[in-house]
């Protein structure tokens, strides 16, 4: 089938629940953060997508920056021990850098079909457009 017979479908939708960003109906990961080959029900190549380090700095900068706020509010205020830390900030840098990175990364490469996204390329004078 070609692309213009699948509805467009929400990169919101499909790729925070990690599907294929076509389909709807095929999964997008293979493993935790392993992006498949291919979509097994629509046969998507998903070699369009490039997600780089767009899921990691989501996450550093909603998850890792709260958590390094709690950190040093927790030693200037109280002068807390590593253990406390251990106990508290570990925990809670885990929880909030972890699980979003799947649905981010989903929802990056959703995107990026939906909106045809594609390596930038130079234009020249006398080029098509």
């Amino acid at each position: 089938m070609s692309d213009e017979t699948w509805p467009p479908l929400s990169p919101l939708s499909t790729g925070i629940r990690g599907l294929c960003p076509r389909c709807g109906e095929g999964h997008l990961f293979n493993g935790f953060l392993t992006l498949r080959p291919k979509c097994e029900v629509c046969d998507l190549d998903y070699k369009f997508a490039d997600p780089a380090d767009g899921p990691a700095f989501f996450v550093m900068l909603f998850g890792c920056v709260p958590v390094a706020f709690l950190a040093m509010w927790l030693e200037v205020k109280y002068e807390a021990p590593v253990w406390v830390h251990l106990v508290t900030t570990l925990p809670f840098g885990l929880l909030t850098c972890i699980p979003p990175l799947r649905p981010l990364k989903g929802w990056l490469v959703a995107s990026q079909f939906f909106y045809k996204a594609e390596e930038g390329r130079l234009w020249r004078p006398g080029d098509p457009k």
